[in-house]
């Protein structure tokens, strides 16, 4: 069942005020509650262990792609760096000595003054040389790599949610030291009863509701749905929102009403009860909806769907989402009643 729209009666005169809520407050097909997270979060570390030497944000900071959060004592690295092209430069000058022994003795070789088993010890003693220059070369690249991972940086634009180091102390490779979220992209995970979970989609509309933020109900779409039940028979579900209000951060609490297919009977509404005019000949039932451009409400002819969850009703036709329909003292109204919402 979708939601419409409903309006509540509060003065029953010749102009009645009403006043009107949306239903996805009231009650979705089905409601649970879920936590905010951000769309894209990264734990980051160092890659290598050292001495912490500056740590230039705190938490709740924003800040970019690229931008340095903390950095090392970049001393040990440099000493690093330095006897790694000290090692080069060796192997380099080890290289030319055994590239002229063995010029000379392949030129001995030739002329008959020295044996084969000669020239081939200097052709094994150049390769080995050529492969300690390549070793070398390859611990100098080792050696750079870990100066530059001496500064972390951000690998995407966000928000610093975590911030667990302090300057001068020691910390090990892959120690989580920072948390990062992505700014203004959220989504909400939902853990939902694996009853219920087979009757959603991926893409299915999901409206959010946040207590403590102004303007939230927000919009969602689901995008994943789990493949295994965890504790108390429930599977996670994430739906991204599409609209992020301002203040929205990621860890609230929120409410989410999904809308699930039911393939066992037709699908419509869910509205109240009390929002049900006993129908005549012409029609099983009634409600008085808001017609906003004229200003006045109109009798209309609905079907229910025979499903009933609390004090709501399934309605399969008469009603469409965004219709404002009473839900108090109906049978003082009548059709084309001049009404005014509450608030104008």
């Amino acid at each position: 069942m979708k939601a419409a729209s409903i309006a509540t009666v509060s003065e029953t005169t010749s102009d009645p005020v009403i006043s009107c809520k949306n239903m996805e407050d009231l009650s979705f097909f089905d409601r649970h509650s879920g936590t905010i997270a951000a769309t894209n979060t990264s734990a980051l570390s160092f890659a290598v262990s050292g001495t912490v030497r500056t740590v230039v944000v705190k938490k709740g900071d924003r800040v970019v792609k690229g931008q340095v959060l903390a950095t090392l004592d970049p001393k040990p690295f440099k000493l690093n760096v330095q006897a790694a092209q000290a090692e080069l430069a060796a192997a380099r000058a080890e290289l030319n000595n055994k590239r002229l022994d063995l010029d000379r003795q392949r030129k001995l070789f030739e002329h008959g003054w020295v044996a084969k088993v000669r020239y081939d010890r200097a052709v094994t003693a150049f390769e080995a040389a050529e492969q300690e220059l390549n070793l070398a070369r390859a611990r100098l690249g080792l050696a750079e790599r870990d100066l530059a991972k001496t500064r972390l940086k951000a690998p995407f634009k966000g928000v610093v949610a975590l911030r667990d180091v302090e300057p001068f102390v020691e910390i090990a490779s892959g120690q989580t030291i920072f948390q990062l979220d992505s700014e203004g992209a959220f989504k909400v995970d939902l853990s939902i009863p694996d009853s219920v979970v087979g009757r959603l989609s991926i893409g299915a509309p999901v409206t959010i509701n946040a207590s403590t933020v102004a303007g939230c109900g927000c919009t969602g779409r689901i995008t994943e749905i789990g493949a295994t039940a965890g504790a108390a028979n429930a599977v996670p579900v994430t739906a991204a929102i599409l609209e992020s209000p301002d203040g929205l951060l990621p860890g609230m609490a929120v409410e989410a009403s999904v809308i699930v297919s039911d393939d066992d009977g037709p699908r419509g509404f869910l509205v109240p009860l009390v929002a049900i005019v006993p129908g005549d000949e012409k029609a099983r039932g009634y409600v008085f909806k808001y017609d906003a451009a004229n200003g006045v409400v109109r009798k209309t002819p609905v079907r229910g769907g025979g499903s009933v969850t609390g004090n709501l009703i399934g309605v399969t036709e008469g009603v469409e989402a965004g219709d404002i329909v009473a839900a108090a003292g109906v049978s003082f109204l009548r059709d084309g009643q001049p009404v005014k919402l509450m608030g104008e």
